[in-house]
């Protein structure tokens, strides 16, 4: 969740609009055969754009900070999750409907549903702060990034429909955070990721490398982010991976401004490729959106590896292999956070990325679509 250097996006959005034309709708972007595999080709064709400004209110609850999406083939609607730490309202998640009729047409809520602690209360402020939100076989699987300053750790649990607590998975060692900072996950760059595969397996990935992981991205280095893997019907651990989050794209051209990038979703193709998203922000001049396939097929499992910043075994990291960027496609991007896979109404198969606006005047809820031509087989 992004809440840094928010004051300069008011004027990037609109210098950045006037300088980039927008794609047309039906555009046609192809990558026929990431990490070399034409198996693995995937082809997009654009549908459009659709946002709902800043300050929309939904039952009284400002609607905002989404952050993780995905598709109900049951009812034919989205869930997605707020990353409001139950401050604006109680932490919650949304039935979204998504218009796709010859292109990407409207968004609109159906029902709001409240978010339940294990004691079957409305998490209390500043305890929680959803990230992601999955289907899975025994429910709405969903996680939270936790609070590195306030030392709460990151989780993944199980809901109900009702947003009650079912279940809830097994944190790793090594994730918790710590008071000096020498382990654990890093504030505000947690449990960002979260991906259910066909075969129940559930993937979850830090948005940054943990502390004894080594540093966090910067505009010459990169970032070793962990991907957790888990047995969804036992939330046990089954092994973990390394994906190379790539050095920051961009710099600030505002003086003295800051800058980022990290892993901010991910989304299953099959049991082992997922697409991946990764948001970078540059003060002064906005978001960096690329989705990256990763293929994890020959990738290490590095859970019995302590620190990877202090490993001399062989590693070796997820394959990735860039599908799009969407700056350079012409689009103007805001800070993207949510994906999913699903179906427009008359069985096309489709790809929508959502914006996570931070409630902030100066950003907005924005959502894109693509019509998926083809993707990888098995």
């Amino acid at each position: 969740m992004t809440k840094r250097f928010l004051a300069a996006a008011a004027f990037v959005l609109l210098s950045s609009t006037a300088a980039v034309r927008a794609t047309d709708v039906g555009a046609i972007f192809e990558t026929a055969c990431p990490f070399g595999d034409c198996a693995a080709g995937i082809s997009l064709s654009y549908l459009g754009e659709f946002v709902i400004p800043t300050g929309h209110m939904e039952n009284g609850v400002e609607f905002g900070g989404i952050s993780g999406l995905d598709f109900d083939a049951a009812t034919g609607h989205y869930l997605a999750i707020s990353d409001d730490r139950s401050e604006r309202g109680p932490a919650r998640f949304y039935e979204l409907d998504v218009d796709l009729d010859a292109g990407l047409k409207g968004v609109s809520v159906v029902k709001q549903v409240t978010l339940k602690d294990k004691n079957g209360e409305p998490f209390a402020a500043r305890t929680v702060d959803p990230e992601s939100i999955r289907l899975g076989k025994d429910g709405i699987y969903w996680g939270s990034e936790g609070d590195g300053k306030a030392l709460l750790s990151p989780f993944v649990r199980v809901a109900s429909p009702d947003g009650s607590f079912v279940r809830e998975f097994k944190l790793p060692e090594g994730f918790a955070p710590t008071a000096d900072k020498s382990t654990g996950i890093r504030d505000n760059l947690a449990f960002e990721d979260l991906a259910v595969a066909p075969s129940g397996d559930v993937f979850v990935g830090v948005e940054a490398a943990l502390y004894q992981d080594g540093p966090k991205s910067s505009l010459t280095s990169g970032s070793l982010s962990r991907i957790v893997r888990y047995d969804g019907a036992t939330g046990e651990p089954k092994a973990e991976y390394v994906y190379p989050v790539a050095p920051i794209p961009q710099a600030a051209t505002k003086a003295d401004g800051g800058n980022d990038n990290g892993m901010s979703e991910i989304l299953a193709l099959d049991d082992h490729r997922l697409l991946a998203v990764e948001r970078s922000y540059a003060q002064g001049f906005g978001n960096n959106i690329k989705i990256m396939m990763m293929d994890l097929t020959d990738a290490t499992d590095v859970s019995a590896i302590a620190s990877l910043s202090e490993n001399d075994q062989r590693v070796v990291p997820a394959r990735k292999s860039q599908v799009l960027d969407l700056r350079a496609i012409g689009l103007v991007p805001d800070n993207i956070e949510a994906m999913s896979l699903g179906k427009a109404k008359d069985g096309t198969d489709v790809l929508i990325l959502g914006s996570d606006n931070n409630f902030s005047t100066s950003q907005k809820t924005q959502f894109y679509a693509f019509k998926v031509l083809s993707r990888p087989q098995q």
